[in-house]
């Protein structure tokens, strides 16, 4: 596939440089432009990044810019196919994802506004926290229509969740499928119906009592890094995550992604924004998909729906 396209991510802590380097690296985008409040940041980022063009092999060029709350500078961002907000402040240890509502609220409010005068056709692809709340927040101040703007989160939490199914078992990671839907926080919801290890259930495998442990590790997997590393959170996996999206976006793939989407009527769940699976391409959610769950995994996707409606309630108020 030729390049082409433009692709902007907005903040350029460790979350989107290396969100921009995996895009440039995909090598689909003629450029891919990177912003910052800092300056000199996302310019230097970009000049780093392009120089490991000629190691790896890519052509996609990085431009770094400053943008500011007052909205000078965003016209870096102009005619963008996808925008990724990533700015807001990471979670330190001992913060909760709701910690950082008030002050990433105004911060990511301030973006979307600035993505809908400069790039009123993109998606926008959220990742800020807490995400839930962020992606609703960045719709409303945005005006865009719900379908092109999506929240990364059960992307993420699967992955988490493959990764430790595949390190409790031995399997290789390509053998083990995982699901999670739900909040991307205390309600995500494991699905473990449909979750397996070489085809075989993971509870038949693991036992429930394991499965459950695997479960509460994945709920609380971002904790479990920002707990370790002290300073920061995580951005290896966050970053993957966000960029396959991205990737299927400007592919118009149709590829089914755990995501935060607005939820219009399926699974009886009804105007919010929440994990479920979803086709992704071209115009961002191009189908909801019913994922088959048992009556205990419908029952908890729907007590998550409420808990994130009524974190949702409180954005309205911001």
């Amino acid at each position: 596939m030729s390049r082409h396209g433009k692709v902007s991510v907005i903040g350029a802590g460790f979350y989107g440089t290396t969100t921009a380097q995996r895009l440039a690296e995909y090598d689909i985008f003629d450029t891919v432009v990177l912003t910052d409040i800092l300056d000199g940041k996302p310019q230097g980022v970009a000049l780093d990044i392009n120089q490991s063009r000629p190691v790896e092999g890519f052509e996609t060029e990085v431009v770094g810019a400053t943008t500011l709350p007052d909205g000078s500078g965003y016209e870096a961002i102009a005619d963008s196919d996808i925008v990724v907000i990533t700015a807001g402040l990471p979670r330190k240890p001992g913060m909760t994802r709701m910690d950082l509502l008030e002050v990433n609220a105004g911060i990511v409010g301030g973006v979307a506004k600035n993505i809908a005068k400069y790039a009123p056709n993109a998606v926008i692809l959220v990742v800020s926290n807490p995400l839930d709340e962020m992606t609703a927040l960045a719709q409303k101040a945005s005006g865009f229509p719900k379908e092109r703007v999506i929240g990364q989160a059960g992307v993420l939490d699967t992955a988490r969740f493959t990764n430790f199914v595949a390190e409790a078992t031995g399997a290789a990671v390509k053998d083990v499928k995982t699901l999670t839907l739900g909040s991307h926080g205390e309600t995500m919801v494991p699905v473990p119906s449909v979750s397996t290890v070489n085809g075989k259930k993971i509870v038949d495998v693991l036992g429930a009592e394991k499965v459950a442990e695997l479960v509460d590790r994945t709920r609380n997997g971002g904790a479990e890094i920002v707990a370790l590393l002290k300073t920061g959170s995580a951005y290896y996996a966050p970053s993957a995550a966000v960029a396959r999206m991205a990737k299927a976006v400007h592919e118009d793939s149709g590829a089914t992604f755990p995501v935060c989407a607005w939820v219009d009527g399926e699974f009886g769940i009804s105007g919010v924004y929440l994990g479920v699976e979803a086709q992704l391409g071209k115009g961002g959610i191009k189908k909801v998909v019913e994922t088959p769950l048992d009556a205990e995994e419908l029952e908890a996707l729907k007590v998550a729906a409420e808990a994130v409606r009524a974190k949702q309630a409180d954005v309205e108020n911001l």
